[in-house]
């Protein structure tokens, strides 16, 4: 007897599609929320510092403090692939959520700087197991998904400043435990959408530091000064807008702006990466964001929105590349690379936001914003050394191992 198949049944491929779309999809929404509540502070921050009776130069203190406990994602890294699972990703969201939250009852510098960084070990846990999850979905398509996944992230960057200052215009700075609600009522649904990582065992292969000392080090300055750029520009923009008489709402949508279009590219850049190599879209995003941080230290009105737009899109372009990067050059740890990529980075960023903060004035935010811009082009010829096998493009080669 011949077996037969009625024309909607679902094969068990189509069903396992289905399904690493859905954890794909939940992934990218905890990410939104999990970014969100732990990157808002722009948005509020000239709020924040005259609520603590701080002066400007204190926003590189914040700043720094909210994101150096991203340097931790190596170790987080290695230890989510030890445990696998995906408990780390489960704890990120909700430390991150559960700090964010509490911003607006802390009325005391320190009180804040300690949820600060509780809020960036948040997003050192979070960060490496959901980025080697993603991975686990993609089936060669890396540049693209890995891209699919960054954009949650973004977006929840980009809007929740602009939600935070709406929060703190009509309710006040106390109300602020409203950005960390969603992120916390997600906690169950990620428990059920994340994949199960299987354990890497320590009796595994060893990374081999010496091999990768030189294409990391590429890597970690690369990095570190798009961190640098991300952060500075997302502090200062608002304060400088305040500055100049704008309202803190109006001073938060640039940075909306900024962020949600830049998600274009991180789309787009992965897209590119995919089928003309990473090297181009590395060097075009330093040249072309380092071009547009000049003409914003100087306009006003419109045209500030008009180029925080381009300007998301050539700092953003790189995102997947980058991440992709870190996970290659320490095949042996995915996570753990990855984590170097993003969150040791980002660590060295908020160091270096911190040291361009204190030459920061309640009158001179041009000549810091001067620097970042040169900085940032100079990232373009430190692209071209690196390692050639790390620079092609994976639709040529397909998946990799």
């Amino acid at each position: 007897m011949v077996a037969t198949t009625t024309p909607n049944a679902v094969t068990p491929a189509q069903a396992a599609l289905g399904l690493d779309r859905r954890r794909l999809l939940g992934l990218s929404w905890a990410h939104l929320l999990n970014d969100g509540a732990a990157n808002y502070l722009p948005g509020v921050l000239p709020a924040v510092l005259v609520s603590l009776h701080q002066p400007v130069r204190m926003a590189g203190v914040l700043i720094a403090a909210l994101t150096i406990g991203q340097a931790l994602q190596p170790l987080t890294g290695w230890l989510a692939d030890r445990l696998g699972g995906r408990a780390l990703v489960v704890a990120g969201l909700t430390v991150s959520s559960l700090g964010g939250g509490l911003f607006g009852i802390a009325h005391n510098t320190w009180v804040l700087v300690v949820l600060l960084l509780l809020v960036g070990i948040g997003n050192a846990f979070f960060h490496p197991q959901a980025l080697a999850a993603v991975r686990s979905l993609s089936h060669g398509r890396h540049g693209l998904l890995t891209s699919a996944f960054l954009v949650g992230g973004e977006l929840g960057r980009g809007i929740w400043p602009t939600a935070a200052s709406l929060v703190v215009a009509h309710l006040g700075l106390s109300y602020l435990w409203l950005v960390g609600l969603p992120g916390l009522a997600t906690v169950p649904l990620l428990a059920k959408v994340s994949p199960r990582l299987p354990p890497k065992p320590g009796t595994g292969n060893r990374v081999q530091w010496r091999r990768h000392t030189r294409p990391m080090a590429i890597l970690m300055t690369y990095q570190s000064v798009r961190a640098l750029a991300t952060y500075a520009l997302s502090a200062f923009i608002p304060i400088l807008w305040h500055l100049h008489g704008g309202s803190l709402v109006s001073g938060a949508s640039i940075i909306t702006v900024m962020l949600v279009v830049g998600v274009l590219g991180n789309l787009y850049g992965g897209h590119l990466a995919d089928r003309i190599g990473r090297l181009s879209v590395l060097v075009t995003s330093s040249i072309s964001a380092a071009a547009f941080i000049v003409p914003g230290i100087y306009l006003r009105g419109a045209w500030l929105w008009v180029t925080a737009g381009p300007l998301g899109i050539a700092l953003f372009l790189t995102a997947s590349s980058t991440i992709l990067i870190g996970q290659d050059i320490f095949p042996e740890n995915r996570s753990m690379g990855s984590g170097m990529a993003l969150g040791l980075a980002n660590g060295i960023g908020a160091v270096l936001v911190l040291a361009i903060g204190q030459s920061v004035s309640n009158t001179d935010l041009a000549t810091p914003l001067w620097v970042i811009a040169g900085l940032t082009a100079a990232t373009a010829p430190l692209a071209m050394a690196f390692p050639k096998h790390l620079l092609r493009h994976q639709g040529a080669s397909g998946a990799e191992g």
